[in-house]
């Protein structure tokens, strides 16, 4: 059964946005009071907690699908539907998170530091959030946008002071058993370790960590043994110990040796930029094994060899516990000195002053592509992809606000400085996107728009006609029926048409014609 994860991949699926409400208030005479609709809520988002009370990423392992609350749509009323409950997820302190493509995203190396590696939904407004002077009562509203949808890698790098490095069955576990108080799995075959254990120290007034390592072998750092999958733990342990074995019966191998391979993988592994090499953090040797005979002898000859090469060396049994008090003392000493240099360099960090930027960042792209069907027209963009996810197309009023944003923007202008015409493909969006025939607007005609696009016929002025107006255009509609009247009495004098049953009249085309209005 697995007991210890320290990589997991994490799908998560963040909450959408609610839909925005369209409503109109109703009341006793008043058959359109004003928009009323609420706005939708915001989606829950799925945020990393570093939980110094977590060692494992094993909840991740076995439910690696996690997905947080949508929002409630809004209501009438102006009540604003509820914001889904966000998702918090406890991860261990030392936890690196990638995205899919393996980019680093965020460290979480202090305690209580929270990231958001999934933001929800924005809810859509409503139609009482919409309404303006010139759109007073909209019929439509926005909808909810959805939440990030996606997949993440959880690293876990170990957060020790000093790392316990070697070849398996060294004794390290053996080490941190009788250094602190870990209880690691201790046998006599090689691999017992199969994953880093942590260790509290206290020697003295010195108090640190350590971590005990999967064993190294020759070409750990190209995958082979357990090595290269554990030795991500050792990157941000201030200084290594190698731990030899003394008394092993391997033909070929002595300390010596042994630290060769050691230091020739540890040199070969890759560190994150801007962190120092393994080879360059401080290193002390601990000759192990000593309660044995043999192994004593070993320690004695090799370890003057060692002290030439500049390192620290310490002859320990964490049988007998013999060496393990000075041991302590030193690594104690080591760890305390790179503390106050991490602190003095954070010291003299220079101070990170922000400034707002002179220039204006684009807010959108109009990018011209082509294929087999001909060229459409491109358009990549925070807002205009969000604005479109927020329209419904179903809604013509919803459109043209659609549309109406667009053109503020300056997205019309850019098709046309790209070369786009009335009648275009174009694509908001990645991928296949949201298509349309482009319809520009006719500026060149404005006087004749008395509205925005998409207004609300429901609001056309319907006003009734007071008495006065009602007389005074009664006696305009008289007098022009009175002056008909004369100009026909007129026509009919002077012979141009006269009635059927005038004797002394026209023929009858022309009594046709002037009863059709002819005045020839």
């Amino acid at each position: 059964m697995v007991s210890f994860v320290d990589q997991v991949r994490l799908f998560v699926r963040a909450g959408h946005g609610g839909n925005g409400c369209v409503s109109v208030r109703r009341e006793k005479f008043k058959p359109l009071a004003g928009p009323d609709g609420g706005n939708g809520g915001d989606g829950g988002d799925i945020v990393l907690v570093a939980d110094p009370q977590v060692t494992t990423l094993l909840s991740y392992h076995g439910r690696p699908h996690r997905s947080s609350e949508n929002g409630q749509p809004g209501m009438g009323d102006n009540r604003s539907g509820a914001t889904g409950e966000a998702l918090e997820l406890p991860v261990p302190v030392g936890t690196v998170v990638k995205d899919a493509d393996g980019g680093e995203l965020a460290d979480l190396t202090e305690p209580g530091m929270r990231f958001v590696i999934a933001p929800g939904g924005q809810g859509g407004l409503g139609n009482a959030a919409l309404s303006s002077q010139k759109r007073k009562a909209p019929g439509f509203a926005l909808l909810g946008t959805p939440g990030f949808e996606g997949e993440v890698t959880l690293e876990l790098k170990t957060i020790a002071d000093v790392a316990l490095v070697g070849f398996p069955s060294a004794g390290k576990s053996s080490l941190i058993a009788a250094m602190s108080a870990a209880r690691p799995k201790i046998a006599d075959y090689p691999f017992t370790t199969l994953h880093p254990n942590l260790g509290v120290v206290q020697a003295g007034d010195h108090r640190f960590t350590v971590a005990d390592v999967p064993g190294l072998i020759e070409g750990a750092s190209e995958g082979k043994g357990l090595g290269l999958e554990f030795l991500r733990h050792v990157e941000r342990c201030s200084a290594l110990l190698h731990v030899l074995d003394c008394a092993t019966l391997e033909p070929g191998r002595d300390p010596i040796s042994d630290l060769d391979v050691i230091l020739a993988e540890l040199a070969a592994y890759e560190v994150p930029e801007g962190q120092v090499p393994l080879l360059e953090r401080p290193q002390l040797v601990a000759l192990n094994k000593v309660d044995v005979p043999e192994a004593r002898e070993l320690a004695e000859f090799v370890r003057p060899e060692l002290e030439s090469r500049g390192y620290r060396v310490f002859e320990i049994s964490t049988v007998s516990h013999e060496g393990l008090r000075p041991l302590g003392f030193a690594l104690g000493e080591v760890v305390d000195r790179a503390r106050a240099d991490a602190a003095a360099q954070a010291a003299a960090a220079p101070r990170i002053v922000l400034r707002p930027k002179a220039v204006r960042e684009v807010d959108f792209v109009v990018r011209p592509e082509g294929g087999s069907y001909g060229t459409f027209y491109r358009i990549l963009g925070t807002k205009p992809e969000r604005w479109v996810a927020q329209t419904d197309f179903q809604n013509d009023e919803a459109v043209g606000y659609l549309a109406d944003r667009l053109a503020r923007l300056g997205v019309e202008d850019e098709l046309v400085r790209v070369g786009a015409v009335a009648g275009s493909t174009v694509v908001i969006g990645p991928g296949a996107g949201v298509v349309f025939d482009w319809e520009p607007t006719l500026t060149s005609t404005a006087e004749l728009m008395t509205s925005p696009r998409g207004s609300d016929l429901r609001l056309d002025d319907n006003r009734r006609a007071t008495r006065a107006e009602r007389r005074s255009g009664y006696h305009e509609r008289m007098d022009a029926k009175a002056e008909a009247r004369a100009e026909l009495d007129r026509e009919r004098e002077a012979g141009l048409w006269a009635d059927e049953d005038d004797p002394n009249g026209g023929d009858d085309d022309d009594t046709r014609g002037a009863v059709d209005g002819d005045t020839r």
